[in-house]
């Protein structure tokens, strides 16, 4: 009997949900090519390496955590977005995968850099929906705050408004250097490639959240994303996903 990987097929029935309605420089009019570079910040409540990654259970009953793009350059179509970031903190269900949950999450709330004038906000609040945790959750908000990064050493700290802050650094590797985690299972373009770490503490209050704790994971990644990367991402997902539906109808004849 021919078998499926769960992570794919809940991988893909998030992202087709949204993955067509992205489109590179090259489609119709009224679609606004995108692209940013910078760093993400990346913690959860996961014990290091974070699991999610690898279709595997969190390591606490649920996986709460939170992602902050620092874009040093970008844009979405003629607007600028340089300088400002957009963040993310959301939390997946007891005792199911991240992927397989995907689209029932508790809560995925979105912060958008106060510093952003108007259409720069309307920019970021659509990157965000199209990179960071879309289409996860029926529970959603919007929040302007100010985004914060100060680095210490090998401390990151880093400061969403009043609702959460982390602070974590790197680990080192084995033979030296610091552990890469690359092209995880789970992985869109944002994560093809991500550095290992653990959080010294981590808080959030907000979608009736209290959390805090400390030495969890922590991930730092280096990024060049664009909606047309996304939208090859989403297409190809779309296809392994009929693949899998014509392998499942061959079985039951």
């Amino acid at each position: 009997m021919k078998t499926r990987s769960p992570l794919l097929c809940a991988l893909v029935a998030g992202l087709v949900c949204f993955g067509t309605s992205l489109r590179g420089a090259d489609q119709p009019k009224g679609k606004t090519p995108w692209r940013i570079t910078g760093q993400l910040e990346e913690a959860c409540s996961c014990d290091a390496a974070c699991p999610c990654w690898f279709n595997s259970k969190p390591t606490k009953m649920t996986c709460g955590g939170g992602q902050v793009l620092f874009i040093q350059k970008g844009n979405y179509g003629k607007v600028k977005l340089d300088g400002l970031a957009v963040a993310t903190m959301a939390q997946s269900p007891e005792g199911q995968t991240m992927m397989e949950s995907y689209g029932n999450w508790n809560f995925a709330y979105y912060y958008i850099d106060e510093k952003a004038n108007a259409e720069q906000r309307k920019a970021l609040e659509a990157i965000a929906s199209a990179v960071l945790t879309p289409g996860v959750s029926k529970k959603t908000e919007t929040r302007y705050v100010p985004i914060t990064r100060m680095v210490e050493g090998k401390e990151h700290q880093i400061t969403i408004g009043q609702y959460g802050t982390f602070h974590g650094h790197l680990i080192e590797g084995g033979m030296g250097g610091t552990p890469k985690i690359v092209n995880p299972p789970g992985a869109d373009p944002l994560h093809q490639q991500y550095e290992q770490g653990h959080t010294t503490k981590m808080t959030y209050n907000d979608a009736d959240q209290n959390w805090s704790w400390s030495n969890s994971n922590y991930m730092l990644g280096t990024f060049t994303v664009d909606s047309v990367q996304y939208e090859k991402f989403a297409a190809g997902l779309a296809q392994k996903m009929t693949q899998m539906k014509n392998e499942k109808a061959s079985e039951k004849e």
